[in-house]
């Protein structure tokens, strides 16, 4: 996958013949050394970034080049959440609002339906369903990454992805999303490509872990005797 320079420099490649499986039901960890290319995994994966050149195949069907219109369908199969949980709310729409989009884009709901679905959503992620009327500016840190989990599995999809959903959040509030992420995960039981840089977050999570060096796959494995770009 290759992504034009800047300032007139050539193109580099950002992620080279990487290919990984994870299982329904399983946490896959994808770590490595910043610029290693795991975000660009995870945003390529779902149609966020596209390459200038290369492939990106998901599930058998390649994603890499496709309009948003023929990207639309496939998206509802993926849930991703953000590094920084603002970039998935939208500031202008309430918190009920931004659950509600996939939903209403997605799928043919009424909008009863779609207002019941958001209640429960909220209280999946231990938000009373008054929250819905709220706005994203009105919470905290911890409580807008909960929104974005939330929005994140409102498709039910097969795949969640991850990105440093953590990293943003305080030390004190990092280990409830943790735990709630990973209650989730078991009741739901979608398959999730967790990107970190912090091993014990991961370890915390994950099944198996897959660890990247300059855009290549160096190792996947269980949680034993990781890489030293880990350790």
């Amino acid at each position: 996958v290759e992504f034009p320079g800047r300032l007139g420099q050539p193109a580099f490649t950002a992620v080279d013949h990487v290919s990984l499986q994870v299982r329904r039901g399983e946490v896959l960890g994808l770590v490595g050394e910043s610029g290693s290319g795991k975000s660009t995994i995870g945003r390529t994966a779902v149609g966020l970034q596209q390459p200038t050149s290369g492939t990106i195949s998901v599930s058998g069907t390649t994603v890499s080049g496709l309009s948003d219109a023929r990207l639309r369908p496939l998206r509802s199969r993926f849930g991703f959440v953000f590094q920084d949980p603002a970039a998935s709310l939208n500031p202008r729409m309430s918190i009920g609002d931004c659950i509600a989009e996939p939903l209403r884009v997605q799928t043919d709901l009424s909008s009863a339906d779609v207002d019941a679905k958001v209640a429960s959503l909220l209280e999946s992620v231990e938000l009373p369903a008054s929250y819905a009327t709220r706005f994203g500016h009105e919470l905290s840190g911890g409580q807008r990454q909960r929104i974005s989990l939330a929005r994140a599995i409102a498709l039910d999809p097969d795949l969640l992805i991850a990105d440093e959903p953590t990293s943003a959040l305080d030390v004190s509030v990092q280990a409830r999303v943790l735990e709630l992420f990973a209650e989730l995960q078991q009741r739901v039981g979608f398959a999730c490509l967790f990107i970190s840089h912090d091993l014990a977050v991961v370890d915390s999570l994950a099944n198996r872990v897959a660890v990247l060096q300059h855009g290549r796959l160096v190792e996947v494995g269980p949680l034993r005797d990781p890489h030293p770009l880990t350790g």
